[in-house]
C-alpha cells in the first residue's frame, strides 16, 4: 500500500479504514490478505475477529479474539503482498527482488516497462521504487492474467503508478510510444533474445536492462545478443540462506543432520561480592539463563533463476 499526499509526497503513518486490504500476520510462515468490511468477521484457529474492531487502529496493531488469541495488522508492503499474492505464474521472491531494483538502477521518478507481469510480485516492488513521480508499464500476453493483475494493483493501492497492457512482447516488441524515453527494462520471457532489439530502441541512453531466466541456456544466447548494443553484461545467481535463531534449552533445539549446536554452555555465575550480599535460603542461587542458538533452516530455497544485466552502450 503506497500512501500520497497532494503534494505528492510518501507518508506511512495511516488508520485501517473500511475497505482496506490489510495483511493478517499469525506467524511467519502463516499470513493472509483480507478486506476490511465492517459487518464482516474472520475465523481461524485463534478464535473469531470482528472486522469492526480493527477499523480506526493503526497498521501494526494486535487485535484479540473472542478467545484471547491475537494477530497482527500489517500493511500490505510488496514485501509482504509477494507472500500472499495468488500465483497466476512462477514469482520472484524478495532476494532475487531486492537485486533487480538495485542493478536496474530504479529510484524515484523513473519509468519502467516489464515483460511479462505474471502474478506482479516484482510489479509491486517496481511500483514502489517509482513513486511518486514515476511509473510503471508492464506487459503480459495473456488478457486474463493482465485482467487479474490489474484487480490486484487496485487492491494494494498501486494503480496509480502501473499501467498493464496485453501484448507479445517477443513477436510484437515494445510500442513505439516508448521509444527513448524508458530509464529500464525487465524481460521475464521464455526467449527474452527476441525482445532484446526492441527494448534497446526504448531505452534512454545509459539505461538498463534484466532478463530472469531460469536455465543457463536462455542466458547464453540472450549474451550472444546483448553484445550488439549493450556492455556491462553480467549474470548472478541468488541462493538464499536463512538461520532459525531462538533462546532456549539444547535439547528442544535439535540440529540437523551433521549440524553442530555447539557445546552446552554452564550457568552464568554470579560474582563473589554480591553473592555474599544475599541473605536467607536463596543466597548463592540464580536461574540459569537460556542459551540464544541459530542453524540454518531445514527448508532452503533452492535455485530460481538467472538475473543477467546489461547497459545500453
Amino acid at each position: 500500500m503506497l500512501l500520497v499526499d497532494p503534494e505528492k509526497k510518501l507518508f506511512f503513518t495511516r488508520t485501517i479504514q473500511n475497505g482496506d486490504l490489510v495483511i493478517v500476520y499469525e506467524k511467519h510462515d502463516i499470513m493472509k490478505a483480507v478486506k476490511v468490511s465492517e459487518s464482516s468477521v474472520l475465523q481461524n484457529r485463534f478464535g473469531m475477529f470482528k472486522h469492526s474492531d480493527w477499523i480506526g487502529k493503526p497498521f501494526g496493531s494486535k487485535v484479540f479474539s473472542n478467545k484471547g488469541g491475537f494477530v497482527h495488522l500489517l500493511a500490505p508492503t510488496p514485501e509482504l503482498w509477494t507472500l500472499v499474492l495468488s500465483h497466476r505464474t512462477q514469482i520472484l521472491y524478495i532476494a532475487d527482488i531486492s537485486l533487480v531494483i538495485m542493478y536496474l538502477e530504479v529510484v524515484p521518478g523513473c519509468v519502467v516497462l516489464e515483460s511479462g507481469t505474471g502474478s506482479g510480485s516484482l510489479t509491486t516492488s517496481l511500483a514502489r521504487a517509482v513513486a511518486p513521480t514515476g511509473h510503471v508499464f508492464t506487459f503480459d500476453f495473456h488478457e486474463q492474467r493482465a485482467s487479474s493483475a490489474r484487480e490486484d494493483f487496485e487492491k494494494t493501492g498501486i494503480s496509480s503508478y502501473v499501467t498493464v497492457g496485453v501484448r507479445d512482447i517477443q513477436g510484437q516488441g515494445f510500442p513505439e510510444e516508448h521509444v527513448g524515453s524508458v530509464d529500464a527494462v525487465f524481460l521475464d520471457l521464455p526467449q527474452p533474445w527476441l525482445a532484446i532489439p526492441s527494448a534497446a530502441k526504448m531505452l534512454r541512453q545509459d539505461g538498463v536492462l534484466c532478463s530472469f531466466s531460469p536455465c543457463i541456456e536462455q542466458v547464453q544466447r540472450s549474451c550472444e545478443t546483448l553484445r550488439s548494443n549493450f556492455t556491462d553484461i553480467r549474470t548472478f545467481e541468488i541462493l538464499l540462506r536463512t538461520y532459525e535463531v531462538r533462546q532456549g534449552k539444547l535439547d528442544s533445539f535439535d540440529g540437523d543432520e551433521g549440524i553442530s549446536t555447539g557445546s552446552r554452555p554452564g550457568k552464568r555465575k554470579q560474582p563473589s561480592s554480591d553473592r555474599s550480599s544475599l541473605q536467607g535460603d536463596n543466597a548463592g542461587i540464580l536461574a540459569p539463563a537460556l542459551p540464544v542458538m541459530a542453524k540454518p533452516c531445514s527448508e532452503a530455497k533452492g535455485h530460481t533463476g538467472y538475473l543477467t544485466f546489461a547497459r545500453l552502450k
